[in-house]
């Protein structure tokens, strides 16, 4: 039965994320210190204790989720036989698959942040969840507010669940009529930015530079990419998906199903939260496991038949 490995995005982090892992894991620890030294503050102490506020400042929320996923999958001895991630999430699967360098991943997910968080500054801009059209519904919905400014969907994250994004007159006129569409529910959502619509383009411009100086390998296993819902593998395919993903939608159902149709019948979700388990659930009929702390891990290690060791106890983080 094969197995993919899966990773969050943003919106999954929560302080104390990690910690158990990382204090009673050596190589959950060591992934901590090595992100550590590359950013040059203790990204453990932040995930573990916060404040909040940083924790959720952009430019330290994607280090800080990128390298907890990263953590608790070095906790676990899996050899997944795919990999994919919900929109920050795709930069934890090349590391999974040897694409990319944790140091480098950890710095560019970094800038990431900031770009997406200043392509939009100034701008009132929202996104918002919908629930219960199916795309073409909800690209009707948005179309008809063009207009207005920039409304487009923005992740499409399991059957019935669409965020859409954009300028904030034309989101909620958008949500309007989602609603007389049938809409059971529209939620707007408390993100900084418009992420995934075309308004990141000036996010995208600078982000292209950034992964021109960066080493990508070809993935040891496929990677399921965000923008198309398809493999890849060859280093210039990844490095066109990571630069196409900041302004086009998040393809996750559709990732979800091609994976499935690819033989996937075990999803393992590694990082914080299961947010993505359960958006797998409503996909597709396949089983569900997570790791993101000590009960976690042994759970899924002993469903899995993996070696289930006590992790090596180390000192407390401060």
């Amino acid at each position: 039965m094969a197995t993919a490995a899966v990773f969050p995005g943003q919106g999954a982090q929560y302080v104390g994320m990690g910690r158990e892992l990382a204090e009673q894991c050596r190589d959950a620890r060591a992934v901590f210190e090595r992100a550590g030294a590359t950013l040059g503050f203790d990204l453990l102490a932040l995930c573990a204790h916060g404040p909040e506020e940083a924790l959720r400042a952009t430019a330290n929320t994607q280090p800080a989720i990128l390298v907890t996923s990263l953590a608790c999958l070095a906790a676990l001895p899996l050899k997944p036989d795919c990999a994919a991630g919900l929109s920050l999430g795709e930069y934890t699967a090349l590391v999974c698959a040897g694409a990319m360098e944790l140091e480098d991943a950890v710095a560019l997910v970094r800038v990431r942040g900031e770009y997406m968080q200043e392509a939009c500054a100034g701008r009132d801009t929202m996104m918002a969840a919908v629930i219960g059209l199916s795309p073409v519904q909800m690209h009707e919905a948005c179309a008809r507010h063009e207009h207005l400014g920039v409304v487009e969907p923005s992740n499409f994250n399991s059957p019935g669940q669409i965020v859409i994004g954009g300028d904030t007159v034309a989101v909620r006129a958008a949500l309007e009529t989602a609603r007389s569409l049938g809409a059971r529910r529209t939620l707007p959502l408390a993100v900084s930015a418009p992420f995934h619509t075309r308004l990141m383009q000036p996010a995208a411009e600078r982000l292209a530079v950034d992964l021109e100086r960066v080493a990508i390998r070809d993935a040891r296993i496929p990677v399921f990419a965000n923008v198309s819902a398809t493999p890849v593998r060859a280093a210039g395919e990844i490095r066109r998906a990571l630069l196409a993903q900041v302004t086009s939608p998040v393809l996750w159902e559709q990732s979800v199903r091609a994976m499935y149709d690819a033989g996937v019948r075990q999803f393992v979700e590694f990082g914080p939260g299961t947010t993505l388990g359960g958006m797998i659930r409503r996909t597709v009929d396949a089983e569900v496991r997570h790791v993101e702390d000590l009960e976690s891990w042994h759970a899924t290690a002993t469903a899995l038949g993996l070696p289930v060791r006590s992790p090596v106890p180390l000192e407390p983080s401060p």
